[in-house]
């Protein structure tokens, strides 16, 4: 519960900062918020220290807590925060409604490369499934994505069309929490072009990964293919 409200104040803030809320850059102190809030100090610290290491706010001693104005003009489509890795939740647009349409979903027998990144037997069997991503209607990422039969068993149609991590989450009781990922650019091929809309000359993004439980079981193993206008990604190095 204590995890469910530093991470629901720290989304809040955020909207207010996205709002330009905050006068002079400047949040209030960590009392104040707390107050205002109605959470403790420490649920209030925490949800004032996951924004300081995703680059969003910093602090600067005997000041107080500052926005970062470059988080405010470089803003990113694409972020993991919290205890949620799925892509229904990390990709963002002011304004904009995700939606999801399902390309293709069976269960085949794993790959030797799939197998070996998920860390199955040669004849153990997997989930393969393609989505289709919007945002409003425009298309905007192609997802491929493998997923052991053993363990979600129960995956179908409905919930392909939804988030798989939500439902893992509040159905199985399970969370992902750790990811491997590779972000690189390449031409776009005849099914990007097809389903992003894009043109023959035009780049994509792409994204592979492994996301793993809690317990550090690999789940799924995926590809992202990206439109180039949604692919911005930021980080934050903080040497300390």
């Amino acid at each position: 519960m204590a995890d469910y409200v530093y991470r629901r104040v720290m989304h809040d803030i955020k909207q207010n900062i996205m709002a330009r809320r905050y006068e002079g850059m400047r949040l209030p102190d960590e009392r104040s918020l707390a107050d205002y809030y109605q959470v403790s100090r420490t649920s209030m610290k925490r949800a004032l220290e996951l924004l300081e290491r995703q680059g969003i706010v910093f602090k600067k001693r005997g000041s107080g807590t500052f926005i970062n104005p470059l988080y405010l003009k470089n803003q990113s489509m694409f972020r993991y925060e919290g205890s949620n890795l799925g892509l229904t939740d990390s990709f963002t647009a002011p304004g904009k409604k995700q939606s999801i349409k399902l390309l293709d979903f069976r269960a085949v027998k794993a790959s030797p490369e799939t197998a070996q990144d998920l860390f199955l037997n040669e004849n153990d069997f997997v989930y393969q499934f393609k989505r289709l991503r919007f945002l409003d209607d425009q298309p905007f990422l192609i997802e491929e994505g493998f997923v052991p039969i053993k363990i979600a068993p129960e995956l179908n149609d409905d919930i392909l069309q939804g988030s798989l991590f939500n439902y893992l989450q509040s159905d199985q009781g399970q969370d992902v929490t750790k990811s491997y990922l590779t972000i690189t650019v390449e031409p776009s091929s005849a099914e990007d072009q097809a389903q992003l809309q894009l043109k023959a000359t035009e780049p994509v993004g792409v994204m592979s990964g492994i996301f793993f439980l809690a317990d550090g079981t690999p789940f799924e193993v995926s590809t992202m293919r990206v439109h180039y206008k949604y692919m911005r990604f930021n980080t934050f190095v903080n040497l300390n």
